[in-house]
Formats: structure tokens, sequence, C-alpha cells
């Protein structure tokens, strides 16, 4: 006769065995890092666009430049918690912060430089006759990228939720 086995028989069967059922994504400390530094950067631009604009902007929670990074503070946490789970020889850890400095000097770099040249052409669209093609064109988005201390700002909030992540578990 065959037997029939449901999920809870194979569940208690692998209890019984020692082999634990795969952790849940909540469990995994570099992942809620990397997600929650982003969330809180996202959060923080609200308040450094307030301080310097005098302006409350809900943009800015879905936007990307500004003060502090998101992208850095994302690759920053996940960076520091798989160093601090795995340590500091894994791969993980190697990759994680190839991947960190790669990101990061593309925000300081390429990505601030593409979006002051879209400030500029913006501002030369306006410029032109209202018969002129390109005049009535849809601006470009301008913040795109970071400054080297946005970047700083972004990373140094990365590590420190991954350090208190850690501590907290």
């Amino acid at each position: 006769m065959d037997e029939v086995l449901t999920a809870a028989d194979v569940a208690a069967s692998n209890a019984l065995a020692g082999d634990a059922l795969p952790p849940s994504l909540s469990s995994n400390l570099p992942l809620v890092s990397a997600l929650l530094a982003f969330s809180i950067a996202q959060f923080l631009k609200l308040f450094t666009t307030w301080y310097k604009e005098k302006r409350w902007d809900s943009k800015r929670l879905l936007g990307s430049g500004g003060m502090p990074s998101s992208h850095s503070a994302t690759v920053a946490a996940l960076a520091m918690a798989i160093g601090l789970q795995e340590g500091l020889h894994s791969s993980s850890f190697a990759l994680a912060v190839t991947l960190a400095t790669i990101v990061m000097y593309d925000a300081s770099g390429i990505r601030l430089h593409a979006g002051r040249q879209a400030e500029l052409l913006n501002h030369i669209v306006c410029e032109l006759p209202p018969e002129h093609p390109v005049s009535n064109s849809r601006p470009l988005r301008e913040l795109l990228g970071h400054t080297p201390l946005q970047v700083c700002a972004g990373a140094i909030l990365g590590c420190i939720v991954s350090i208190l992540m850690k501590n907290s578990v």
C-alpha cells in the first residue's frame, strides 16, 4: 500500500532528523539591513531637502539624488552585514565590497556628471525660441547622482544600520 505524506509529516520528520527548515527572508541580516538602510536614507531625504530648500517635497521619498545617497546606504549596509555575519575573509564579503565600490563610484562620478549635463541642457532648451522643434520637449531629470559627501553619508548610514541590526539580533 502506498503511503501518502503530508507537509506536516515532512516537517515533523525533518525536525526529528535535525534538519532545520530554511530560514525566512526576515532573518536574512544582509537583506534586511540593506532594505532598512535604503528606507531610512529615502526617508531622511525629506528632511535634508526641507533643511536646504525650506520646503517639503514628498517626491524625495522615491526619487534619486540628494542627501544621503540611498544607493550607497544600501550597498554599504549589505557589505557590512555580510562582513559581520560571514567574516571579512569570505568570498561573499569580497563580492559585496566590490559591488559597493562600483555603485558608489558610479553615483558620485558618472551619474553626478550626467545630472549636471541634464541641468545644462534643460537651461539651453529654455533659451530656445518657441518655434524651435526642441523647445517644447520634456525636461530631463537633473537629480541623478550624488556629491562625494552624499555618498559618504549614505555609506556611513548603511554601516551604522548593519551594526545596529547585528547587535539587535
